[in-house]
């Protein structure tokens, strides 16, 4: 004889208020506004670094430093 199993299949119901859901965006809502400030905070600093860096590349393209023969003094050097 087969055993005798009862399932329960009484819909389950959550009651999850208004304010619950109400509480649950805003605590979205902040975390991913604290990521979009944190985003914005580092492109803002990227932009300076990057500014800076072509400054300091422009300044060094202005200096002519001429070409010097390093070789001649060298044990394998060519003359």
């Amino acid at each position: 004889m087969p055993p005798n199993f009862s399932i329960n299949l009484q819909p389950i119901t959550l009651s999850i208020s208004q304010s619950d859901i109400v509480s649950i965006l805003v605590i979205v809502v902040v975390f991913f506004a604290i990521l979009l400030v944190l985003g914005i905070r580092k492109s803002y600093k990227l932009k300076k670094e990057n500014e800076r860096l072509d400054k300091i590349s422009e300044e060094m393209a202005k200096q002519e430093e001429k070409y010097k023969d390093f070789t001649d003094g060298h044990m394998y050097g060519g003359n």
